[in-house]
């Protein structure tokens, strides 16, 4: 701000600092928390979230036993994932997550097309899209734009620019057409397979925007 420039030109006082990325598992707990699945619960042993297809069995003679965890520990903060030596939970790898064996006393910080890919495809981070449209489904109003609204706040912590909203607006319309035409595919993205066919096309629609707001 340009009084701080005035009254702090050299930055003695750190009135300014550039924005870092979020860490790697602040990036989990940041999607848990806009889709109201995130677990506050404090202290307890370390939980499995879901790992990615085969990844356990690289690990040494085929010995890693990743046993997902159930309910409440499913959502629980990236501080309590387990850390498989052999085997580190990738998502948290992904996202520059340092090595428990050695201690760390700087992150790295990288961007790179395999973030982006996690956050789209990752059983977690498909969750919390899921969970986040239903969200918005049952505590937004039915209009459109009051929609989008509410998944911008949760998400994002900020309400959509006009430019951003008539584009959202746009996207949603066809991709509610491209759902009305493939229920199956609706099925498929919702989860929920015996909602009426609107209620499915909509909500396949918004887990859609969500997916996209959440990266």
């Amino acid at each position: 701000r340009s009084e701080l420039l005035d009254r702090d030109p050299l930055n003695k006082l750190l009135a300014r600092q550039n924005r870092y990325r979020i860490e790697a598992e602040g990036v989990r707990d940041m999607s848990l928390a806009a889709s109201g699945l995130l677990s506050t619960k404090i202290g307890g042993p370390s939980i499995r979230p879901p790992m990615p297809g085969d990844i356990a069995k690289l690990g040494y003679a085929n010995s890693v036993r990743w046993a997902e965890s159930k309910g409440e520990d499913r959502y629980r903060r990236g501080l309590y994932i387990f850390f498989q030596r052999t085997v580190p939970y990738p998502m948290l790898m992904a996202f520059d997550s340092p090595d428990s064996n050695v201690t760390c006393t700087r992150r790295e910080r990288s961007n790179t097309p395999i973030q982006a890919l996690t956050l789209l495809n990752d059983v977690a981070f498909f969750e919390c899209a899921q969970a986040l449209a239903q969200r918005v489904a049952s505590e937004a109003t039915k209009d459109r734009a009051s929609r989008i609204r509410y998944a911008f706040k949760a998400s994002l912590s900020r309400e959509p620019t006009d430019a951003e909203l008539k584009e959202f607006t746009d996207w949603l319309n066809a991709t509610e057409k491209q759902y009305a035409e493939d229920t199956t595919a609706a099925g498929m993205l919702t989860g929920q397979a015996k909602l009426a066919k609107e209620e499915q096309v909509q909500l396949a629609a918004l887990t859609a925007a969500s997916r996209v707001l959440l990266n």
